[in-house]
Protein backbone atom coordinates (compact mmCIF):
# COMPACT_ATOMS: atom_id res chain seq x y z
CA UNK A 1 0.00 0.00 0.00
CA UNK A 2 0.95 3.80 -0.71
CA UNK A 3 1.47 5.45 2.44
CA UNK A 4 1.53 8.47 0.52
CA UNK A 5 -2.10 7.80 0.11
CA UNK A 6 -3.33 7.66 3.56
CA UNK A 7 -5.17 11.04 4.65
CA UNK A 8 -2.62 12.82 7.40
CA UNK A 9 -6.18 12.42 9.72
CA UNK A 10 -5.87 8.40 9.53
CA UNK A 11 -2.03 8.27 10.16
CA UNK A 12 -2.80 10.70 13.67
CA UNK A 13 -5.65 8.72 14.61
CA UNK A 14 -3.19 5.15 14.46
CA UNK A 15 -0.80 6.71 15.76
CA UNK A 16 -2.39 8.44 19.04
CA UNK A 17 -3.98 4.70 19.61
CA UNK A 18 -1.02 3.06 19.53
CA UNK A 19 0.62 5.50 22.15
CA UNK A 20 -2.45 4.70 24.36
CA UNK A 21 -1.89 1.04 24.13
CA UNK A 22 1.90 1.39 24.93
CA UNK A 23 1.06 3.98 27.94
CA UNK A 24 -1.35 1.17 29.22
CA UNK A 25 1.12 -1.23 29.54
CA UNK A 26 3.41 1.13 31.40
CA UNK A 27 0.85 1.57 33.82
CA UNK A 28 -0.07 -1.66 34.83
CA UNK A 29 3.83 -2.55 35.01
CA UNK A 30 3.80 -0.25 37.44
CA UNK A 31 0.67 -1.13 39.75
CA UNK A 32 2.04 -2.57 43.18
CA UNK A 33 2.05 -6.28 43.07
CA UNK A 34 -0.91 -8.15 45.37
CA UNK A 35 0.27 -8.70 48.88
CA UNK A 36 1.43 -12.21 49.41
CA UNK A 37 0.19 -14.20 52.35
CA UNK A 38 1.98 -14.20 55.48
CA UNK A 39 4.90 -15.49 55.67
CA UNK A 40 5.12 -19.18 56.63
CA UNK A 41 6.47 -20.32 60.18
CA UNK A 42 9.81 -22.55 58.89
CA UNK A 43 13.41 -21.37 59.59
CA UNK A 44 16.19 -22.80 57.97
CA UNK A 45 19.88 -22.52 59.07
CA UNK A 46 22.40 -20.28 56.58
CA UNK A 47 24.11 -22.18 54.25
CA UNK A 48 21.21 -24.04 53.67
CA UNK A 49 20.51 -25.19 49.64
CA UNK A 50 17.92 -24.52 47.60
CA UNK A 51 18.77 -27.22 45.30
CA UNK A 52 20.63 -30.84 46.33
CA UNK A 53 22.37 -33.93 45.61
CA UNK A 54 22.15 -36.01 48.27
CA UNK A 55 21.38 -34.57 51.71
CA UNK A 56 21.03 -35.72 55.22
CA UNK A 57 18.42 -33.13 56.55
CA UNK A 58 17.03 -32.47 60.23
CA UNK A 59 13.60 -31.25 60.38
CA UNK A 60 11.63 -30.72 63.67
CA UNK A 61 7.77 -29.27 63.90
CA UNK A 62 6.75 -27.88 66.97
CA UNK A 63 3.61 -27.04 67.81
CA UNK A 64 -0.38 -27.69 68.75
CA UNK A 65 -0.81 -31.55 68.78
CA UNK A 66 -3.59 -33.41 67.24
CA UNK A 67 -4.27 -36.70 65.67
CA UNK A 68 -2.33 -37.35 62.43
CA UNK A 69 0.21 -34.93 62.22
CA UNK A 70 2.79 -37.84 62.11
CA UNK A 71 0.72 -39.30 59.03
CA UNK A 72 0.58 -35.77 57.44
CA UNK A 73 4.54 -34.89 57.46
CA UNK A 74 5.47 -39.12 56.55
CA UNK A 75 2.89 -39.18 53.77
CA UNK A 76 4.62 -36.40 52.20
CA UNK A 77 7.85 -37.84 52.21
CA UNK A 78 6.87 -41.42 51.69
CA UNK A 79 5.87 -39.29 48.13
CA UNK A 80 9.03 -37.92 47.86
CA UNK A 81 11.08 -41.25 48.28
CA UNK A 82 12.77 -39.56 51.32
CA UNK A 83 14.21 -42.26 53.80
CA UNK A 84 13.76 -41.82 57.69
CA UNK A 85 16.66 -41.91 59.28
CA UNK A 86 15.74 -41.29 62.96
CA UNK A 87 12.62 -40.44 64.77
CA UNK A 88 11.64 -39.10 67.25
CA UNK A 89 8.29 -37.44 69.29
CA UNK A 90 7.07 -35.81 72.71
CA UNK A 91 3.79 -33.93 73.76
CA UNK A 92 4.18 -32.17 76.80
CA UNK A 93 1.32 -30.18 77.90
CA UNK A 94 -0.77 -30.56 74.36
CA UNK A 95 2.39 -29.28 72.64
CA UNK A 96 4.14 -31.16 70.01
CA UNK A 97 7.97 -31.34 69.37
CA UNK A 98 8.30 -34.12 66.57
CA UNK A 99 11.96 -34.61 64.93
CA UNK A 100 13.03 -37.03 61.57
CA UNK A 101 16.82 -36.90 60.50
CA UNK A 102 16.14 -37.77 56.46
CA UNK A 103 18.13 -38.81 53.81
CA UNK A 104 16.96 -36.90 50.57
CA UNK A 105 18.16 -38.83 47.48
CA UNK A 106 20.05 -37.17 44.80
CA UNK A 107 16.90 -38.06 42.16
CA UNK A 108 14.86 -36.00 44.66
CA UNK A 109 14.21 -32.22 44.81
CA UNK A 110 14.99 -30.83 48.09
CA UNK A 111 13.19 -27.26 46.81
CA UNK A 112 10.33 -29.51 46.39
CA UNK A 113 10.33 -30.95 49.65
CA UNK A 114 10.63 -27.68 51.68
CA UNK A 115 8.07 -26.64 49.80
CA UNK A 116 5.26 -29.28 50.38
CA UNK A 117 6.44 -29.25 54.25
CA UNK A 118 6.27 -25.74 54.85
CA UNK A 119 2.92 -25.63 53.52
CA UNK A 120 1.54 -28.23 55.25
CA UNK A 121 2.90 -27.16 58.60
CA UNK A 122 1.44 -23.73 57.94
CA UNK A 123 -1.76 -24.77 57.27
CA UNK A 124 -1.84 -27.15 60.57
CA UNK A 125 -0.36 -24.22 62.37
CA UNK A 126 3.23 -25.60 62.96
CA UNK A 127 6.42 -23.99 63.12
CA UNK A 128 8.82 -26.46 60.80
CA UNK A 129 12.99 -25.86 61.34
CA UNK A 130 15.38 -27.41 58.71
CA UNK A 131 18.91 -27.63 58.91
CA UNK A 132 20.91 -29.37 56.41
CA UNK A 133 24.02 -32.09 58.72
CA UNK A 134 27.26 -31.93 57.49
CA UNK A 135 28.34 -35.27 56.52
CA UNK A 136 31.01 -35.66 59.75
CA UNK A 137 27.86 -35.22 62.08
CA UNK A 138 26.20 -37.72 60.25
CA UNK A 139 29.28 -40.01 60.89
CA UNK A 140 29.09 -38.92 64.50
CA UNK A 141 25.67 -40.06 64.84
CA UNK A 142 26.50 -43.21 63.79
CA UNK A 143 29.21 -44.15 65.78
CA UNK A 144 27.07 -42.78 68.85
CA UNK A 145 24.64 -45.40 68.22
CA UNK A 146 27.00 -48.04 69.30
CA UNK A 147 27.50 -46.06 72.45
CA UNK A 148 26.66 -47.85 76.10
CA UNK A 149 23.07 -46.62 77.41
CA UNK A 150 21.81 -46.76 80.54
CA UNK A 151 18.24 -45.59 82.17
CA UNK A 152 18.11 -43.58 85.15
CA UNK A 153 15.30 -43.72 87.26
CA UNK A 154 14.40 -40.35 89.35
CA UNK A 155 11.52 -41.53 92.52
CA UNK A 156 10.01 -39.08 95.48
CA UNK A 157 6.84 -38.02 96.44
CA UNK A 158 7.54 -35.02 94.13
CA UNK A 159 9.97 -34.06 91.71
CA UNK A 160 11.88 -30.77 91.61
CA UNK A 161 13.33 -28.22 89.13
CA UNK A 162 16.14 -28.38 91.58
CA UNK A 163 16.24 -32.03 91.50
CA UNK A 164 16.41 -32.32 88.20
CA UNK A 165 19.16 -30.22 87.86
CA UNK A 166 21.33 -31.98 89.90
CA UNK A 167 20.83 -35.61 88.39
CA UNK A 168 21.23 -33.74 84.75
CA UNK A 169 24.43 -32.22 86.14
CA UNK A 170 26.09 -35.46 87.43
CA UNK A 171 25.14 -36.89 83.77
CA UNK A 172 26.42 -33.88 81.78
CA UNK A 173 29.63 -33.83 84.29
CA UNK A 174 30.48 -37.33 83.29
CA UNK A 175 29.87 -36.76 79.21
CA UNK A 176 26.93 -38.37 78.91
CA UNK A 177 24.09 -37.57 76.78
CA UNK A 178 20.23 -37.53 77.68
CA UNK A 179 18.49 -39.49 74.60
CA UNK A 180 15.14 -39.54 76.26
CA UNK A 181 13.06 -38.42 79.03
CA UNK A 182 9.44 -39.93 80.32
CA UNK A 183 7.31 -39.11 83.61
CA UNK A 184 6.45 -42.27 84.89
CA UNK A 185 4.21 -41.49 87.33
CA UNK A 186 0.64 -39.57 87.23
CA UNK A 187 2.37 -36.14 87.94
CA UNK A 188 5.60 -35.07 89.34
CA UNK A 189 4.13 -32.58 91.99
CA UNK A 190 1.14 -34.59 93.28
CA UNK A 191 -1.16 -33.42 96.16
CA UNK A 192 -2.94 -36.47 97.56
CA UNK A 193 -0.36 -38.09 99.92
CA UNK A 194 1.37 -40.86 100.30
CA UNK A 195 2.00 -40.80 96.97
CA UNK A 196 4.86 -41.49 94.10
CA UNK A 197 6.57 -39.28 91.45
CA UNK A 198 9.00 -40.27 88.88
CA UNK A 199 10.96 -39.70 85.76
CA UNK A 200 12.97 -41.75 83.92
CA UNK A 201 15.90 -40.79 81.32
CA UNK A 202 17.54 -42.57 79.07
CA UNK A 203 21.07 -41.74 78.41
CA UNK A 204 24.29 -42.76 76.92
CA UNK A 205 28.16 -42.12 77.03
CA UNK A 206 31.38 -44.47 77.97
CA UNK A 207 30.46 -47.73 80.39
CA UNK A 208 33.92 -46.50 82.34
CA UNK A 209 31.90 -43.64 83.88
CA UNK A 210 29.10 -46.02 85.39
CA UNK A 211 30.97 -46.56 89.07
CA UNK A 212 31.96 -42.90 89.34
CA UNK A 213 27.93 -42.17 88.34
CA UNK A 214 26.74 -44.37 90.64
CA UNK A 215 29.02 -42.72 93.77
CA UNK A 216 27.65 -39.89 93.12
CA UNK A 217 23.61 -40.31 92.98
CA UNK A 218 23.96 -42.14 96.08
CA UNK A 219 25.33 -39.17 97.81
CA UNK A 220 23.23 -36.88 96.22
CA UNK A 221 19.95 -38.94 96.34
CA UNK A 222 20.67 -38.78 100.30
CA UNK A 223 21.29 -35.13 100.33
CA UNK A 224 18.01 -34.62 98.57
CA UNK A 225 15.71 -37.15 100.21
CA UNK A 226 14.73 -38.48 96.87
CA UNK A 227 16.05 -41.96 95.45
CA UNK A 228 18.68 -42.15 91.86
CA UNK A 229 18.24 -45.49 90.24
CA UNK A 230 20.98 -46.77 87.56
CA UNK A 231 20.65 -49.38 85.26
CA UNK A 232 22.62 -50.30 82.10
CA UNK A 233 20.16 -50.75 79.35
CA UNK A 234 19.84 -54.56 77.82
CA UNK A 235 17.23 -57.08 76.62
CA UNK A 236 16.71 -57.81 80.58
CA UNK A 237 15.68 -54.83 82.04
CA UNK A 238 12.32 -54.95 80.96
CA UNK A 239 11.80 -58.87 80.72
CA UNK A 240 12.60 -60.17 84.35
CA UNK A 241 10.34 -62.87 85.41
CA UNK A 242 11.07 -63.42 89.26
CA UNK A 243 11.23 -61.19 92.02
CA UNK A 244 12.43 -62.68 95.96
CA UNK A 245 11.85 -60.80 99.02
CA UNK A 246 13.02 -60.78 102.09
CA UNK A 247 10.39 -60.63 104.47
CA UNK A 248 11.32 -58.12 107.65
CA UNK A 249 11.63 -55.12 107.54
CA UNK A 250 11.35 -55.41 103.79
CA UNK A 251 7.56 -57.06 103.08
CA UNK A 252 6.77 -56.50 106.75
CA UNK A 253 6.98 -53.20 108.69
CA UNK A 254 9.51 -54.59 111.33
CA UNK A 255 11.39 -57.40 112.43
CA UNK A 256 9.27 -60.57 114.04
CA UNK A 257 11.78 -61.99 116.31
CA UNK A 258 11.75 -58.27 117.47
CA UNK A 259 8.66 -58.59 118.56
CA UNK A 260 8.33 -62.25 119.63
CA UNK A 261 10.85 -60.73 122.06
CA UNK A 262 8.73 -58.06 123.23
CA UNK A 263 6.03 -60.99 124.44
CA UNK A 264 8.64 -62.71 126.46
CA UNK A 265 10.37 -59.49 127.93
CA UNK A 266 13.52 -59.61 126.31
CA UNK A 267 12.62 -56.90 123.60
CA UNK A 268 15.15 -54.41 124.09
CA UNK A 269 18.19 -56.69 124.30
CA UNK A 270 17.30 -58.63 121.34
CA UNK A 271 16.44 -55.57 119.44
CA UNK A 272 20.20 -54.59 119.92
CA UNK A 273 21.67 -57.55 119.15
CA UNK A 274 19.27 -57.50 115.85
CA UNK A 275 20.37 -54.02 115.38
CA UNK A 276 24.09 -55.17 115.47
CA UNK A 277 23.74 -58.01 112.79
CA UNK A 278 21.80 -56.16 110.45
CA UNK A 279 24.74 -53.89 110.04
CA UNK A 280 27.11 -56.59 109.66
CA UNK A 281 28.72 -55.99 112.80
CA UNK A 282 27.81 -59.69 114.03
CA UNK A 283 27.42 -62.46 111.42
CA UNK A 284 23.56 -63.59 111.43
CA UNK A 285 24.24 -67.18 112.25
CA UNK A 286 25.99 -66.20 115.62
CA UNK A 287 23.31 -63.26 116.30
CA UNK A 288 20.25 -65.32 115.61
CA UNK A 289 21.43 -68.29 117.90
CA UNK A 290 22.04 -65.39 120.55
CA UNK A 291 18.69 -64.05 119.64
CA UNK A 292 16.73 -67.59 119.80
CA UNK A 293 18.04 -68.41 123.11
CA UNK A 294 16.66 -65.48 124.52
CA UNK A 295 12.89 -66.53 123.86
CA UNK A 296 13.10 -69.97 125.29
CA UNK A 297 9.79 -70.88 127.37
CA UNK A 298 7.53 -68.30 125.15
CA UNK A 299 4.31 -70.40 124.92
CA UNK A 300 3.15 -71.12 121.29
CA UNK A 301 -0.13 -69.54 121.09
CA UNK A 302 2.03 -65.54 121.93
CA UNK A 303 3.66 -66.79 118.98
CA UNK A 304 0.87 -66.91 116.75
CA UNK A 305 -0.94 -64.29 118.11
CA UNK A 306 1.71 -61.59 116.06
CA UNK A 307 0.16 -63.06 112.83
CA UNK A 308 -2.53 -60.20 112.44
CA UNK A 309 -0.37 -57.49 114.42
CA UNK A 310 2.61 -56.77 112.55
CA UNK A 311 1.52 -54.82 109.38
CA UNK A 312 2.37 -55.08 105.75
CA UNK A 313 4.94 -52.20 104.14
CA UNK A 314 3.29 -49.35 102.24
CA UNK A 315 2.92 -50.67 98.34
CA UNK A 316 3.42 -54.37 99.24
CA UNK A 317 0.05 -55.23 98.24
CA UNK A 318 0.17 -53.00 95.59
CA UNK A 319 3.73 -54.35 93.92
CA UNK A 320 2.79 -58.31 94.72
CA UNK A 321 -0.70 -58.05 93.07
CA UNK A 322 1.05 -56.46 89.44
CA UNK A 323 3.43 -58.61 89.77
CA UNK A 324 1.34 -61.78 90.02
CA UNK A 325 -0.72 -59.87 87.02
CA UNK A 326 2.28 -59.32 84.51
CA UNK A 327 3.03 -63.46 85.32
CA UNK A 328 6.32 -62.85 87.37
CA UNK A 329 6.92 -65.64 89.94
CA UNK A 330 7.85 -64.43 93.42
CA UNK A 331 9.45 -65.67 96.52
CA UNK A 332 9.85 -65.11 99.94
CA UNK A 333 13.79 -65.63 101.44
CA UNK A 334 13.93 -64.71 104.61
CA UNK A 335 16.25 -65.43 107.63
CA UNK A 336 12.69 -64.93 109.81
CA UNK A 337 10.22 -67.89 110.78
CA UNK A 338 8.52 -70.27 108.65
CA UNK A 339 4.97 -69.56 110.37
CA UNK A 340 4.80 -65.83 109.41
CA UNK A 341 6.18 -66.24 106.14
CA UNK A 342 3.27 -69.10 105.39
CA UNK A 343 0.96 -66.84 106.68
CA UNK A 344 2.20 -64.06 104.56
CA UNK A 345 2.35 -66.43 101.38
CA UNK A 346 -1.46 -67.25 101.69
CA UNK A 347 -2.11 -63.28 101.71
CA UNK A 348 -0.33 -62.15 99.04
CA UNK A 349 -0.23 -65.17 97.09
CA UNK A 350 3.83 -65.50 96.76
CA UNK A 351 4.56 -68.58 94.80
CA UNK A 352 7.83 -69.95 96.51
CA UNK A 353 8.90 -69.46 100.25
CA UNK A 354 11.98 -70.34 102.59
CA UNK A 355 12.13 -69.78 106.11
CA UNK A 356 13.68 -70.85 109.20
CA UNK A 357 11.34 -73.37 111.46
CA UNK A 358 11.01 -72.26 114.56
CA UNK A 359 11.19 -75.44 117.17
CA UNK A 360 8.17 -75.48 119.45
CA UNK A 361 8.05 -78.21 121.39
CA UNK A 362 5.33 -79.00 124.45
CA UNK A 363 3.78 -75.64 123.33
CA UNK A 364 6.81 -73.95 124.06
CA UNK A 365 9.72 -71.98 122.11
CA UNK A 366 12.94 -74.18 122.62
CA UNK A 367 15.40 -71.23 121.87
CA UNK A 368 16.15 -73.15 118.70
CA UNK A 369 15.45 -73.67 114.47
CA UNK A 370 15.02 -77.09 112.91
CA UNK A 371 18.09 -76.56 110.57
CA UNK A 372 19.13 -75.94 108.10
CA UNK A 373 19.08 -72.07 108.95
CA UNK A 374 18.49 -69.77 106.32
CA UNK A 375 21.36 -67.40 106.47
CA UNK A 376 22.66 -65.15 103.95
CA UNK A 377 24.30 -67.86 101.62
CA UNK A 378 21.60 -70.31 101.99
CA UNK A 379 18.91 -67.31 100.38
CA UNK A 380 21.73 -66.96 97.83
CA UNK A 381 21.67 -70.58 97.25
CA UNK A 382 17.86 -70.85 97.31
CA UNK A 383 17.86 -67.95 95.08
CA UNK A 384 19.76 -69.84 92.15
CA UNK A 385 17.92 -72.80 92.53
CA UNK A 386 14.44 -71.54 92.20
CA UNK A 387 15.40 -69.54 89.18
CA UNK A 388 17.01 -72.85 87.81
CA UNK A 389 13.85 -75.27 88.63
CA UNK A 390 11.92 -72.57 86.71
CA UNK A 391 14.04 -71.98 84.27
CA UNK A 392 14.54 -68.19 84.02
CA UNK A 393 18.27 -66.61 83.94
CA UNK A 394 19.86 -64.60 86.88
CA UNK A 395 19.83 -61.54 84.56
CA UNK A 396 16.09 -61.65 84.96
CA UNK A 397 15.95 -62.11 88.80
CA UNK A 398 15.00 -59.34 90.96
CA UNK A 399 16.12 -59.39 94.78
CA UNK A 400 15.16 -56.92 97.42
CA UNK A 401 16.29 -56.53 101.36
CA UNK A 402 17.26 -54.64 103.54
CA UNK A 403 20.20 -56.37 105.94
CA UNK A 404 23.36 -56.97 105.34
CA UNK A 405 22.57 -60.85 105.52
CA UNK A 406 20.49 -59.79 102.28
CA UNK A 407 23.78 -58.66 100.22
CA UNK A 408 24.50 -61.95 98.67
CA UNK A 409 21.14 -62.53 97.19
CA UNK A 410 21.05 -58.83 95.89
CA UNK A 411 24.34 -59.62 94.47
CA UNK A 412 23.91 -62.51 92.51
CA UNK A 413 20.34 -61.37 91.07
CA UNK A 414 20.61 -59.25 87.89
CA UNK A 415 18.92 -56.27 90.30
CA UNK A 416 19.22 -56.43 93.86
CA UNK A 417 17.42 -53.68 95.56
CA UNK A 418 18.51 -52.25 98.70
CA UNK A 419 14.80 -51.26 100.06
CA UNK A 420 14.50 -48.59 103.53
CA UNK A 421 18.24 -50.38 103.86
CA UNK A 422 21.40 -50.17 106.37
CA UNK A 423 23.83 -47.84 104.72
CA UNK A 424 26.00 -51.18 104.51
CA UNK A 425 23.50 -52.97 102.30
CA UNK A 426 22.56 -49.65 100.64
CA UNK A 427 26.63 -49.20 98.91
CA UNK A 428 26.32 -53.13 98.25
CA UNK A 429 23.26 -53.11 96.11
CA UNK A 430 22.80 -52.18 92.70
CA UNK A 431 19.74 -49.91 93.67
CA UNK A 432 18.46 -48.51 96.54
CA UNK A 433 15.04 -47.02 97.14
CA UNK A 434 13.80 -45.26 100.51
CA UNK A 435 11.68 -42.67 99.48
CA UNK A 436 8.84 -44.13 98.39
CA UNK A 437 6.91 -47.47 99.47
CA UNK A 438 7.24 -50.90 97.57
CA UNK A 439 5.60 -50.16 94.89
CA UNK A 440 8.10 -47.48 93.66
CA UNK A 441 9.84 -50.72 92.81
CA UNK A 442 7.50 -51.11 89.47
CA UNK A 443 8.79 -47.83 87.57
CA UNK A 444 12.11 -49.83 87.50
CA UNK A 445 11.03 -52.74 85.64
CA UNK A 446 9.35 -49.47 83.34
CA UNK A 447 5.45 -49.76 84.27
CA UNK A 448 4.02 -46.66 84.45
CA UNK A 449 1.03 -45.35 86.70
CA UNK A 450 -1.56 -45.38 83.83
CA UNK A 451 -0.79 -48.81 82.54
CA UNK A 452 -2.22 -49.86 86.29
CA UNK A 453 -5.17 -47.46 86.09
CA UNK A 454 -7.40 -49.69 84.39
CA UNK A 455 -6.74 -52.90 86.20
CA UNK A 456 -7.19 -51.34 89.59
CA UNK A 457 -9.70 -50.39 91.90
CA UNK A 458 -11.67 -47.12 91.63
CA UNK A 459 -10.58 -45.02 94.56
Amino acid sequence: MDTDAIPQKVKAEFAAKKKAQADAKKAVKAQPKPATRAARPVYWDSGMPSETLTKTVLIHFSGPDAPGLTTEFTAILAHHNVSILDIGQAVVHETLALGMLLEVPSGSSLTSLRAALTDRAHELGLQAHFKVIPKDAVNHWVHGLHHDHFIITVLGRSITAGQLARVSGIIAAHGMNIDRIDRLSGELTPEAAPANACVELAVSGDASRELPMRAEFLAAAQQLSIDIAFQRESIFRRNRRLFAFDMDSTLIQGEVIDELAKLAGVGDLVARITEAAMRGELGFDESFARRLALLKGLPAERVHSLLETIPLAEGAERLVQTLRLLGYKTAILSGGFNFFARSLQQRLGIDTVHANELEIIAGEVTGRVIPPIINGQRKAELLAEIARSEGISLEQVVAVGDGANDIPMLNLAGMGIAYRAKPLVRQKADQSISSLGLDGLLYLIGVRDRDLRPHEPLS
